[in-house]
């Protein structure tokens, strides 16, 4: 290897060691580095909302077609719903998980907007994080999730999921007590298992599924319209 080359990627010559330095200067313009690297986080942000739009779309659809297919026919299995709720759930957790990792570009866009651009338009409110450049930092040499899978199942919930099941399993209860000469809960049964058991079953799965929407919890996800302050006109 010739001298120049080896000149080039050594990491201990001052020159590499000052590559970056004043990148980012907080006194750049909007033209400058940081305005870049804002855009580039909206653009990642957006990709991944686009991902959870997907998802969605899937669950509609599904959903749409089971209920159709359900109540097209009296002879058709009240038990195509129930499958249908666990295509669902199997959904909320693949869009769980792309939550998590979307979060993580929407925190970094929120970053940029409340310490650049909220502060560049109004310095005298301060800064909202006064280390948010060393925390910034940090996140881009090892991103990390930011949210648990249980809080991103709960806010998919709350968005989206929970008024789903809701449609899914109602629909299930017109579907096993108007459709059906069966007292309810025997005409829940499915082949040799007991409609209490099928009930019992469902309202714990679904009771479940409340309480993680529910319950009281610290939200690591910030600015997501989690409370009533954000929603005032």
């Amino acid at each position: 290897m010739s001298e120049s080359s080896s000149k080039e990627t050594d990491p201990t010559d001052p020159e590499h060691r000052e590559v970056g330095q004043g990148l980012l200067d907080e006194e750049m313009g909007p033209s400058g580095s940081m305005a870049h690297l804002y855009r580039g986080e909206i653009h990642r942000m957006r990709f991944w909302r686009e991902r959870l739009d997907r998802t969605t779309n899937w669950a509609i659809i599904v959903i749409a077609a089971i209920l159709t297919w359900a109540f097209s026919s009296e002879s058709n299995p009240h038990y195509v719903l129930l499958v249908g709720a666990m295509i669902l759930g199997t959904i909320l957790v693949i869009e769980a998980r792309r939550y998590r990792g979307y979060d993580i570009w929407r925190s970094r866009y929120r970053t940029l907007q409340k310490n650049v651009f909220a502060y560049g338009l109004d310095p005298s409110q301060g800064l909202e994080e006064t280390d948010w450049r060393a925390e910034l930092s940090r996140d881009y040499r090892q991103p990390r999730l930011k949210i648990s899978m249980e809080e991103a199942i709960a806010h998919r919930l709350r968005r989206v999921y929970l008024p789903l099941l809701t449609i899914v399993l109602g629909a299930w209860v017109i579907r096993t007590t108007a459709f059906t000469d069966v007292l309810w809960p025997a005409s829940a049964a499915i082949g040799t298992v007991p409609g209490v058991l099928v009930m019992g079953v469902v309202a714990l799965s679904y009771g479940t599924m409340v309480f993680i929407a529910v319950r009281p919890r610290t939200w690591h996800a910030e600015t997501e319209m989690m409370t009533e302050d954000i929603r005032e006109k």
